[in-house]
């Protein structure tokens, strides 16, 4: 064996805390990696990226019917699973300046009128881009409404900003508020603003963050060009999922409450290009930015706080906001020894056009995985666990249909699900990466070191592209919100990893220009991005699959958990906090050391462990996991019943860990603080009585120290 594979091997079976019984699982990781091919990768994304399909449309069904298709075909046992939840349609969307000093009196007496556009330019060099299914930009779940009003800048409109234009003295009631992509989640944007009081909301692709500021732009180059519009969802609630059904699936019989009173929008929304902010801020009179506070974007003019008195824009927004169907497409596996425990890996299949990018440069690689466990199984490498492949539907307008088949399977999903991997939009460079809970690390290292990197030099692994050749430590990040992995990570404890690949010289987010035209022009006509990430997610299914026991490691937990609160004791250090996350340390050293204990027992132990200890091994790993979960919930939001990870309040994206005591420090509440520790105390208590049921299966008896 040469040299570097050898030593791969070794850094594989490092990333391995539970013994892996290595011959079963190395024959898997090497009978599915054998299937995938760039050609096949291919082949998918044009099956289901030839046309726009936005979820509940002609198009989304003709998708959902290719993706059952194919599931069928490869022999797996499959389900269309449908479900009802508001999908809006646009309708029509008209932004236009009709007051400014350059704007001459028309013809007739009629006031000066300068029409912006609000649809991308059909371009010869991509001809999907003229396809009569798309449509012009919008943002779901608007309020519908037309508004003539002046204009307020708020850079990226986070909270932040908002407060900084409170302290400038910067009235946005009654204003059209104009702010970039970026920073947070788009529906923030507009909640933020319409507490601001603004009557409505432009929100806009600056260039300086994805477009001429980073390079050649569509078709020239990969980045956004001046007519690139980012559609997308302006929903936002204390849950994802239907706003109508929170916590029951959206099924037929489900009590639902009225739409109108579930927190959306109640002022109009709309996206534009840097073509059309462009017009507006040129014309804008205000007094400009202050220099130190970094609003200053790559539009070629002075970016201002407010119009001015001359400048009047109109926004006008129509869409509806009825119920239609979706559904998720299901694809098993089962298991042959172990078929009552789940792994679960799916990506949604939705778009707002084409979606070569989002989500299909992750469908696809969901599809060939699927391929290649099927094509194992037929030669009779079938998993132990089952393997459970899912297409989610309208993730787009709200993470609806992982979210409501969640909700659903509630109490199976709890007792089976093991893992879930999310694929959403993964193969987008040669740049591989990976965020998710902290049992899955090792598991998911131990995949990276057996994948060869995308474009890379002989031998190169995905896990030496991770690690600069080992010059640094491997990033494994935190998840949040804003993809299909948040009803299992943070509402039912099931561990989660979401496996991608970026770096790519451009974007076409959520644009006309999401074409396939666009992806193989910028990431890569030749498919080595998603075939590693395939190779890298087959290679992770593998090893939890066909490991003996979960590869789950116990003191992942404890070490995490440390990392945490020692940053909150930097922002807590001195009072009552720090004296409570000083107790929450020495019970995460206490948990990480126990789980550290049991880690190696394990591996020790190896083949002698029977199959019903495994099995017992397997359930206590499994209760580590939901040791974090708390049916009371995060304060405000007890859908978030994990303790461990949420999204991020007010933004939406970014992961916070340990988020019950994150926001009660934040909150200053020294009571608030107090009874989030207490609750943590109790988190650890339920650690350490799983580590100690775990090592009770250990010849020779219980971890010392457990």
């Amino acid at each position: 064996m040469p040299v570097r594979a050898a030593a791969a091997l070794c850094v594989a079976a490092a990333f391995q805390p539970a013994w892996a019984g290595g011959t079963s699982v190395e024959s898997c990781v090497e009978a599915v990696n054998r299937v995938p091919t760039a050609a096949s990768l291919a082949r998918w994304h044009e099956l289901l990226g030839s046309e726009p399909h936005v979820a509940g449309t002609d198009g989304d069904w003709r998708c959902i019917e290719r993706l059952r298709a194919a599931f069928v075909a490869m022999g797996l046992r499959t389900t269309v699973e449908e479900f009802e939840v508001p999908l809006p349609r646009p309708l029509s969307a008209l932004v236009e300046i009709v007051g400014a000093g350059d704007l001459p009196d028309a013809p007739g007496g009629r006031r000066g009128v300068v029409p912006l556009p609000v649809v991308e330019r059909n371009l010869a060099e991509d001809p999907a881009s003229a396809h009569p299914g798309l449509t012009f930009g919008w943002n779901a779940f608007s309020a519908p409404g037309d508004v003539t009003a002046g204009v307020v800048y708020a850079n990226y409109g986070t909270k932040a900003d908002f407060d900084r234009l409170r302290a400038l003295g910067v009235d946005c009631r009654g204003k059209i508020v104009l702010a970039r992509y970026g920073g947070n989640f788009r529906g923030f944007k507009v909640r933020f603003a319409e507490e601001a009081g603004a009557a409505a909301v432009l929100i806009f692709t600056d260039p300086a963050d994805s477009g001429t500021g980073k390079g050649p732009v569509w078709p020239e180059g990969g980045w956004a060009n001046d007519t690139c519009i980012q559609r997308g969802s302006v929903l936002v609630g204390d849950q994802p999922g239907d706003p109508t059904t929170p916590m029951r699936p959206s099924v037929e019989g489900t009590r639902r409450r009225v739409l109108e009173e579930s927190g959306l929008p109640r002022i109009p929304v709309q996206p534009i290009g840097y073509a059309a902010a462009s017009e507006i801020v040129r014309r804008m009179t205000g007094a400009p930015v202050p220099k130190d506070a970094g609003w200053t974007g790559g539009i070629p003019f002075e970016y201002r706080l407010e119009g001015g008195d001359a400048l009047r824009v109109r926004v006008k927004v129509e869409q509806d906001r009825a119920l239609r169907t979706s559904a998720n497409v299901i694809g098993v596996i089962p298991g042959r020894t172990h078929p009552d425990q789940w792994i679960i890996v799916g990506c949604h299949h939705d778009a707002w056009g084409f979606g070569a990018a989002d989500p299909l440069a992750g469908t696809v690689a969901l599809l060939e995985c699927a391929a290649s466990f099927a094509a194992a199984a037929r030669d009779g490498l079938a998993p132990e666990r089952t393997l459970v492949f899912a297409a989610w539907g309208a993730e787009e307008f709200g993470i609806f249909g992982s979210t409501e088949w969640a909700e659903a399977n509630r109490t199976r999903l709890q007792r089976s699900a093991v893992a879930y991997v999310n694929l959403d939009m993964a193969s987008m460079g040669i740049e591989p990466g990976a965020s998710g809970s902290p049992s899955l690390r090792d598991a998911f290292l131990g995949a990276a070191v057996r994948v060869p990197a995308a474009r890379g030099a002989a031998g190169e692994t995905a896990y030496d592209r991770l690690t600069r050749g080992g010059t640094r430590a491997p990033g494994f990040g935190d998840l949040g919100g804003g993809s299909d992995h948040v009803a299992f990570n943070c509402h039912l404890g099931v561990p989660c990893v979401a496996i991608g690949a970026g770096g790519a010289p451009g974007s076409s987010y959520h644009s006309n220009y999401d074409t396939i035209a666009w992806y193989r022009a910028t990431v890569g006509a030749d498919y080595e991005p998603a075939l590693m990430v395939t190779r890298m997610t087959n290679a992770f299914v593998a090893i939890l699959a066909q490991s003996p026991v979960l590869p789950a490691g116990a003191a992942r937990h404890g070490h995490d958990a440390l990392r945490v609160l020692d940053a909150l004791r930097a922002r807590a250090p001195e009072g009552p906090a720090a004296g409570a996350i000083d107790a929450l340390r020495a019970r995460a050293q206490r948990s990480a050391d126990a789980g550290a204990r049991l880690d190696a027992a394990i591996v020790t132990a190896g083949s002698t462990l029977s199959p019903a200890a495994r099995a017992r091994i397997d359930a206590a790993l499994v209760e580590l996991d939901r040791a974090w979960i708390d049916p009371a919930g995060l304060d405000g939001r007890p859908w978030f019943r994990s303790l461990l990870a949420a999204s991020d309040r007010d933004s939406g994206y970014a992961a916070v860990m340990l988020p019950l005591l994150a926001e009660a420090i934040g909150s200053g509440d020294a009571e608030r603080v107090r009874a989030a520790a207490e609750r943590y105390q109790r988190v650890f208590d339920r650690l350490d009585a799983a580590i100690r049921r775990g090592a009770s299966d250990v010849p020779g008896g219980a971890v010392p120290g457990a």
